[in-house]
């Protein structure tokens, strides 16, 4: 039983080895751009939240105030 789970192992560690060959890997230049674009759009849904948020406060507040 042991030895069967040592050949499993073995022959997943083979295929995997065989499958990350396969993989084609992007450039440094691919990364930055790729990684500038997530950081923009991370950006830009941050303020909209922060934006929704500060919009729904102050009318929260207001309809307090006038409740008040």
């Amino acid at each position: 039983m042991a030895e069967e789970k040592k050949k499993d192992r073995a022959k997943w560690f083979r295929e995997m080895k065989s499958e990350l060959k396969k993989v084609v890997w992007p450039t440094p230049q691919k990364t930055m751009k790729d990684t500038g674009t997530v950081l923009l759009c991370s950006l830009v849904v941050g303020a909209c939240i922060w934006l929704f948020d500060y919009v729904a406060v102050s009318a929260v507040r207001l309809l307090i105030g006038l409740a008040g």
